[in-house]
């Protein structure tokens, strides 16, 4: 009796840095039961491409232009939520993980995982399963054993707590963009969506209000 084939997985690849997508998808290509139906180098364009592909897996990086992963991820599944959302990066903090977590992602593991690693977390996700990098779900597990006061501002994402941080510190956002590696009009942006979100019209009572929650310190 013939075993029944795997259904094909398809995935939609989004990073900003080209050899990175170029290693991924050299590696899912060459696996057999998956493919390959689009790349994303923004945050904006990984939104596009998995509603436009409809794909098993959306593979993101945190950290890309015009939209964070974070952000994508939430806007997907607002769109297609049966699309799982894996969650390949370098950050690694609660934050980056919580934040993907609560954001609708089912999986999270490092870009220093293995090859092996990555196609299993693929097809985990695909299965509906959860999928940590070992070291990712230890951090998961000691968040959950840990009683943890409610971050402030929860509607931020981690970049714009980060600014905000950093603002109610005092610096200015020519030292801002320097210190966290962002042009100065991403900065400007982020800004901009901090004053929305906490319904302030100006900088000096952002810095009140983020004083107040503990930041700046």
């Amino acid at each position: 009796m013939t075993q029944p084939q795997e259904k094909e997985l398809s995935v939609v690849l989004a990073d900003d840095h080209p050899v990175v997508r170029s290693g991924l998808r050299a590696l899912l290509s060459s696996v057999d039961g998956i493919t390959v139906v689009a790349e994303a180098t923004t945050g904006r364009e990984a939104v596009e491409a998995t509603i436009q592909h409809r794909p098993d897996v959306l593979l993101v990086d945190l950290q890309m232009p015009d939209l964070n992963g974070i952000a994508a991820t939430r806007e997907v599944l607002q769109t297609a939520p049966e699309v799982a959302v894996l969650v390949l990066t370098m950050f690694h903090d609660d934050e980056s993980v919580v934040s993907a977590m609560r954001a609708g992602a089912r999986g999270y593991i490092l870009k220093g995982a293995g090859q092996e690693d990555i196609v299993r977390a693929v097809r985990g996700v695909a299965a509906g399963e959860a999928i940590f990098g070992q070291s990712v779900a230890h951090r998961v597990l000691d968040l959950l054993a840990t009683p943890r006061t409610a971050e402030p501002f929860p509607d931020l994402t981690v970049r714009e707590r980060e600014v905000l941080d950093l603002v109610a510190a005092g610096l200015g956002n020519a030292v801002i963009a320097r210190q966290l590696h962002l042009a100065p009009k991403t900065v400007s942006n982020h800004i901009s969506a901090i004053f929305a979100k906490l319904r302030v019209v100006d900088r000096a009572a952002a810095i009140v209000r983020a004083r107040e929650a503990g930041l700046g310190r």
